[in-house]
């Protein structure tokens, strides 16, 4: 009987401290050990917040979302408006801005709307595990969404970019469910890049506002120079490791489900995660916006805090009374906005060209360790970068990154003329024995070992 009661008491105990553990647990926690992000980096973010925040509306004119001090945008500027009827269902609503004071042409995609069947349709054509692309899978629902946008708009973006010329940046952006069509959609372009005219890779940019989970651990990690994913605090979206089709189930019951979801994880070993080549996770690399302490009450003065993780990525559901009000992109821009604002103020003016190259080349540098890392933990997939990449006395190639150069260049088909993205992402993909969707070189990595 003493036996039977010490053994209920050290469950008890261990029970009362799993539960003390998880529910003092806040966001900030995730990115404790994170430096913190520069100006110069985080420059683009408000900014970008403001043009899809422009996409929710109606009529600019007449704005009903617009932060303080408005949008700042110049409706002369939108080249072109989509909505939801004209997708057809295919993909949320998007808009294309040329902002020419900074030099970018933006593709701004909104996220999920409640009322909207159409929405949802595109968020539960899940298929985990079962759409492989480009060496990792991602959301098949997701990549149907940005093959249907880029078939619609890749001839666009390349008049644009040809007529404006190459100091131009291509920027593809979104909220919530956009930005997972968003980051597909960079991948795509990153590995056609002839189809833009021949745009560098540098020159190519996309930022996920409170991303959904849509690629896998290596693909995360491999498009990180390009990819850069902004998580206010607390918001559930991205730390929601479930199948994407329980998400919506999530925002009408928060509390249950991520209690759930937060049970089962804790209890999964970490390797096991890591191994799992088909669990998703936020897209490149991550700017975390901190702006609440434990046990402090009130929002505090916003930090920003940046970097390329690989283990223990956003793995830890926060049960907070803001992970919805994290969520929203009205707070994103307000707090993002506030944050640069504090930065600008702490940072010098003005820039030396020496050290702006060497925060450059500091920025490349984290990224080959996380590519190091990703392949030291024995993540399926995982890109390793070979050895003379590491030459810290000049930038790193990007070109050598990419892939696509195994395949030749001739297999896009005539670079003029409208393109079909399916043939196109189609390429990229072979099946073997058993049918499933593997890449090419894939194959022959294997076949090679």
């Amino acid at each position: 009987m003493s036996v039977l009661c010490g053994l209920e008491c050290v469950v008890c105990l261990g029970c009362t401290r799993w539960a003390w553990k998880r529910l003092t647990y806040i966001g900030s926690y995730d990115s404790e050990t994170w430096p913190s992000a520069t100006a110069a980096d985080f420059e683009p973010v408000p900014r970008v917040c403001r043009v899809v925040l422009a996409v929710y509306e109606e009529d600019l004119s007449r704005p009903r979302f617009a932060p303080p001090g408005g949008y700042g945008l110049n409706p002369c500027w939108v080249f072109k408006r989509v909505s939801y009827e004209q997708t057809a269902g295919q993909c949320p609503p998007y808009l294309i801005y040329v902002d020419r004071d900074h030099g970018e042409i933006i593709l701004a995609v909104r996220g999920l709307n409640l009322i909207r069947e159409s929405d949802y349709k595109v968020l539960l054509d899940n298929r985990l595990g079962m759409q492989m692309f480009d060496g990792g899978y991602v959301h098949h629902g997701l990549l149907k969404a940005a093959i249907f946008m880029l078939n619609r708009e890749s001839e666009t973006l390349r008049q644009l970019l040809c007529e404006l010329g190459s100091d131009y940046k291509l920027v593809l952006a979104g909220h919530s469910l956009g930005s997972g069509v968003a980051a597909l959609m960079t991948i795509i372009v990153v590995n056609h890049r002839d189809r833009f005219g021949g745009i560098h890779r540098s020159q190519i940019r996309c930022y996920a506002i409170a991303p959904a989970r849509c690629m896998s651990l290596n693909l995360a990690v491999k498009y990180a120079d390009v990819i850069n994913s902004v998580i206010l605090q607390d918001d559930f979206l991205p730390r929601t490791p479930t199948p994407l089709e329980h998400i919506f189930g999530s925002i009408f019951c928060l509390p249950c489900l991520l209690f759930f979801v937060c049970v089962r994880d804790t209890f999964i070993p970490d390797g096991r995660k890591l191994n799992d080549a088909r669990r998703l996770y936020v897209p490149g690399r991550i700017y975390h916006i901190v702006e609440r302490k434990f046990c402090r009450c009130g929002r505090f003065p916003p930090e920003i805090r940046t970097a390329i993780p690989v283990d223990d990525r956003f793995e830890h559901v926060v049960l907070s009374c803001n992970t919805t009000s994290d969520h929203a992109l009205l707070w994103i821009e307000r707090e993002a906005q506030k944050a640069l604002d504090m930065m600008k103020e702490r940072e010098e003016p003005t820039i030396p060209p020496q050290q702006n190259k060497e925060r450059t080349q500091t920025l490349e540098k984290e990224h080959m360790n996380a590519l190091e890392r990703a392949v030291s933990l024995n993540v399926l997939h995982a890109f390793s970068p070979p050895e003379d990449h590491y030459n810290t006395a000049k930038l790193v190639d990007r070109e050598s990154f990419e892939d696509e150069q195994e395949l030749p260049s001739s297999s896009y088909g005539p670079k003029s003329g409208r393109a079909n993205w399916d043939d196109l992402v189609e390429k990229l993909f072979a099946r073997n024995e058993s049918g499933n969707l593997v890449l090419k070189k894939e194959i022959i990595a294997t076949e090679g070992q």
